[in-house]
């Protein structure tokens, strides 16, 4: 298996930890982020601008948003790549996609309350994305782990 692929299956492995971490908290806490929420937000804006009709089905428009979430954030993460440096990249990918999380959708036009609720909704944010990385850094490093 090339680096490439190794660092897409990395990428995969950490878009699936954040989202199956953000639909779980998502139902037990009420800080919790709705990442999903702005996912929804997103789609329906860009598709209006596109002159085309979202779904008017909350729960398809719910499955759009997380399956755009899961491509977007494995390519986002595969950047993470393979080897002892996937680590850091990993790091640095998942502070930067929480910090954006958190900062950039009111800019946006997509609201500032789903990942800005609360501290702890801003903090948890950033904590989960950091998370997604290192799971894409700690598969990508040990796919390639023993090439090193």
């Amino acid at each position: 298996m090339n680096n490439a692929i190794k660092a897409m299956v990395g990428g995969l492995a950490g878009a699936c930890a954040l989202t199956l971490l953000h639909e779980t908290a998502r139902r037990l806490m009420p800080d919790a982020p709705r990442m999903d929420v702005l996912g929804m937000r997103s789609i329906t804006k860009i598709m209006k601008k596109a002159g085309e009709e979202p779904p008017q089905n909350k729960e398809e428009l719910h499955n759009w948003a997380l399956a755009g979430d899961m491509l977007s954030n494995s390519l986002f993460y595969s950047l993470a790549g393979t080897g002892k440096d996937a680590w850091w990249r990993g790091a640095i990918l998942g502070a930067a996609a929480g910090a954006g999380a958190v900062f950039l959708p009111g800019p946006l036009g997509l609201g500032e309350e789903p990942s800005n609720k609360t501290h702890k909704t801003q903090a948890m944010t950033i904590g989960y994305y950091l998370l997604g990385g290192m799971v894409a850094a700690a598969v990508g490093h040990a796919l390639s782990s023993d090439e090193d």
